[in-house]
């Protein structure tokens, strides 16, 4: 399939959509990341957010990455919409 579209256009074309639109689309694109791990094979799936989860560990351990209070969440969220 050949999308013209650039990802920022996608983008502001999903945002404008009705908030049930946008949840359905988000569902999909998500499930969309997990298709080369198989939905038959329960444990596969386990083993692989483990794996995740123990990445993800590791780079907050080693300081790799700087998790973020709730506020600091909302306060970003809150510039990204003023931003626009």
């Amino acid at each position: 399939m050949f999308v013209s579209a650039t990802p920022s256009a996608l983008r502001d074309e999903a945002l404008a959509l009705p908030a049930e639109q946008r949840a359905e689309l988000a569902v999909e694109l998500l499930a969309s990341l997990d298709d080369d791990i198989s939905e038959e094979d329960p444990d596969e799936i386990d083993r692989a957010w483990g794996d995740e989860m123990l990445r993800r560990s590791a780079q907050i351990a080693s300081g790799e990455v700087k998790t973020l209070t709730w506020d600091e969440v909302l306060a970003q969220v809150a510039e990204n919409r003023r931003s626009r």
